[in-house]
């Protein structure tokens, strides 16, 4: 049974080929060093927003990075209502980096809400972003995490679609201007179109991996007009390099699996 998350869902939406070469064949990716100063910063920051809901000192990460803890309070200040005590507490399920698995056409999906809280008619996950917010909050609307996430927590709970909510909150400071947020409701259409969507994207995959099982072809590539192979690792590799397809133009996009290295494959980049 193959586990699916998220980030592999939009990586194969965007180029089922990619999958391939990140989740099939263990190609190691690499991320730059701006990408892993911020992966790191992040985190940094989920770590310290899950020890402070454990009721665990906080005090020594903020001394290592001042940056983290302006933005901590900062956070704190903009949503006072997260973080205060509730009556009738003991009726509020509240947990910090939730876990939650849905199985679904024979593959797994694991997610993990930063923060889940849980009362008898309503429930809200909470995501930490820790960069600036898109202007275009319907990008995030249509993203599989917003999906997938709202869609397991129904599926795996006695919570109708209309009695849950997703909202993000995006930490890190810009300038002068507080930590914002975006919620998302959710509704029985919107639930539809995600399982219509799911089992129609998985029956693709099947059909995939098992035409790749059987030797008879890779993944498709994604349209090289989709703009997206510039800044993928694995562009020379499918010959979409403007180098490559200038001075190679019959040099075969896919090469023979036999020739792949072993190597294992790092940490996921999320975004």
């Amino acid at each position: 049974m193959l586990r699916l998350s998220q980030t592999q869902l939009k990586i194969l939406k965007e180029c089922p080929r990619k999958f391939q070469y990140s989740y099939l064949e263990l190609l190691a990716t690499t991320a730059s060093p701006e990408q892993k100063q911020k992966l790191t910063w992040g985190s940094h920051f989920h770590l310290l927003m899950q020890q402070r809901e454990l009721g665990l000192p906080i005090e020594s990460i903020i001394q290592q990075d001042p940056q983290l803890g302006r933005c901590v309070a900062a956070f704190i200040n903009a949503a006072p209502e997260l973080f205060a005590e509730r009556e009738n507490s003991d009726q509020i399920f509240r947990q910090a980096e939730h876990p939650r698995i849905l199985i679904f056409q024979d593959y797994l999906f694991t997610v993990i809400y930063d923060l889940l809280i849980a009362e008898p008619n309503a429930a809200k996950i909470l995501d930490w972003k820790t960069y600036p917010r898109p202007q275009k909050s319907q990008w995030i609307a249509e993203s599989w995490q917003t999906r997938l996430y709202l869609y397991v927590l129904v599926e795996t709970s006695d919570y109708s679609p209309e009695q849950v909510s997703m909202t993000y909150w995006f930490v890190q400071l810009q300038g002068e201007e507080p930590p914002q947020q975006l919620t998302f409701s959710y509704n029985q259409t919107e639930h539809d179109r995600t399982k219509q969507d799911l089992t129609q994207i998985l029956r693709q995959l099947t059909d995939w991996r098992q035409r790749y099982s059987a030797g008879d072809e890779f993944f498709p590539q994604v349209e090289i007009s989709a703009n997206l192979c510039a800044s993928c690792q694995f562009a020379t590799r499918c010959n979409r390099t403007e180098d490559t397809q200038a001075f190679s133009p019959n040099f075969p996009a896919e090469t023979p699996a036999n020739w792949l290295p072993n190597v294992a494959i790092i940490d996921e980049i999320f975004i």
